[in-house]
């Protein structure tokens, strides 16, 4: 009996030092663990990825998708038919070659396939699906805009740029918790970090998924969207144009990086902040000058009334400013900054952009300027004292709703909490009325010191 007692004395102990061992191990020795490098991870296959969608032309007419393969897949395609509640919807698809292109990156080589549909039906649900006949993807959803304006809402983000997987994947997700039914996202630029890095975007498209397949993106490069030529001067990263379709309307040179569409009652003007911005002024004004929609939101990478400490924009200012009070522009959409910045109505009359050299207030023109960050890269904020709000070490997401006369703006964290909220109204004469609705919470400041 002794002994017996013994031996399962024995049997505890050794099992609570294997079961103390096992711990130790998972808890501080790694070494047995190797990194999975980024072109195993994101190593093209014959399976379609880094679907997106977008819009080249009428959102109420026509979508464009764009998608990945590896080069063994030749030609790809893309199924499309109207979305129905049973499973037989497939015996009415219609397919569509997609036009193909090949890309060498850092640490691969891919096809890069695109597809526009058009002759679609206003207000209408399709589903759709992209392959090379053998090999597909699932089916997919999206909605056509509506032929006469409806309440719609989108999502805004700033840069996203570092960390992406681990990071700005989590913004992401609970922004469309939020907004479910948000009608497209818009990037305000800085998407990934180093320009050609297939890595990094392959962790862009990553933490989109199938977010990305099933709401329309749009996009305006960042100057982290640029890499340097062999003369330092700098140019559109290889893989923009690949990954994406926007429109080809803006100036020549620029295509798919600085365009105008409409949707429903909302115009939406990209810009490039990033190079010949001078041309792009007197495209702008054109644009502007002959715009019928309600709405007009203008969006670019590097802000017009810059949040980050020593930094400052006077030339892009002094070409675009004019014009968005000129032609009464509602909102501006920025982002390059890493802080968070809205301004009110009143913003300074003359082009210098520091607390110091701010001079006088102008007239409400009815444009409101907003810089925000998405992912965790944060920096100082400069503090200019017009701005209604300010943010820093809090990465945010941007929901947008228009009804109609009103726009409802809201700014909220990674956690789905409300930081900043108005509301613009529009008026029959003079500016949009501005409704302060703020809640009730400290600002996310870092203490000043000396």
């Amino acid at each position: 009996m002794h002994s017996l007692f013994v031996s399962i004395r024995q049997l505890v102990v050794i099992s609570f030092l294997l079961l103390t061992t096992t711990v130790t191990a998972h808890e501080g020795d790694h070494s047995h663990v190797s990194v999975v490098q980024p072109a195993e991870i994101y190593r093209p296959t014959a399976m379609p990825d880094r679907i997106v969608l977008c819009w080249n032309n009428d959102p109420r007419t026509t979508q464009a998708v764009n998608w990945r393969t590896s080069q063994v897949v030749k030609k790809g395609f893309a199924e499309i038919a109207p979305a129905e509640a049973g499973p037989n919807f497939p015996e009415h698809a219609k397919q569509v070659v997609a036009t193909t292109e090949s890309l060498t990156t850092d640490i691969n080589q891919a096809h890069f396939h695109s597809v526009s549909f058009t002759d679609l039906t206003p207000g209408r649900r399709y589903a759709y699906r992209v392959g090379d006949g053998a090999n597909w993807s699932e089916w997919f959803h999206f909605s056509t805009a509506s032929a006469t304006p409806e309440p719609f809402s989108f999502i805004y983000f700033g840069d996203a740029q570092n960390n992406i997987r681990s990071m700005w994947s989590r913004v992401l997700r609970e922004a469309q918790r939020d907004a479910p039914k948000a009608a497209f996202f818009l990037h305000a630029g800085d998407l990934v970090n180093r320009a050609e890095m297939d890595g990094e975007w392959g962790e862009w498209f990553g933490a989109g998924d199938w977010l990305n397949a099933m709401i329309p993106s749009i996009a305006v490069p960042g100057n982290h969207e640029q890499a340097k030529k062999d003369d330092g001067t700098r140019r559109l990263s290889n893989h923009w144009k690949p990954s994406f379709t926007f429109p080809e309307n803006g100036p020549t040179g620029l295509e798919e990086t600085c365009y105008t569409l409409v949707y429903q009652n909302m115009r939406i003007i990209a810009l490039n902040s990033n190079e010949r911005q001078a041309e792009q002024t007197e495209w702008l004004r054109k644009v502007l000058k002959e715009n019928q929609a309600e709405w007009v939101v203008c969006t670019f990478h590097h802000p017009i009334y810059s949040t980050g400490k020593d930094r400052d924009n006077p030339e892009l200012r002094a070409l675009w400013k004019p014009l968005f009070d000129e032609y009464k522009v509602d909102l501006v959409l920025q982002g390059h900054d890493h802080t968070y910045g809205r301004t009110g109505l009143d913003v300074p009359e003359t082009i210098a952009n520091v607390p110091t050299g701010i001079q006088a207030v102008e007239q409400k023109h009815g444009t409101v300027y907003v810089v925000s960050v998405s992912g965790p890269k944060m920096y100082n904020n400069n503090r200019l004292p017009f701005m209604k709000r300010l943010g820093e070490d809090t990465q945010l997401y941007q929901i947008i709703h228009i009804d109609g006369p009103s726009l409802r703006f809201e700014a909220r964290t990674a956690i789905g909490e409300l930081y900043d909220a108005f509301e613009l109204r529009k008026q029959e004469n003079g500016p949009n009325q501005l409704i302060e609705r703020t809640p009730e919470v400290s600002e996310n400041l870092r203490p000043i010191t000396q």
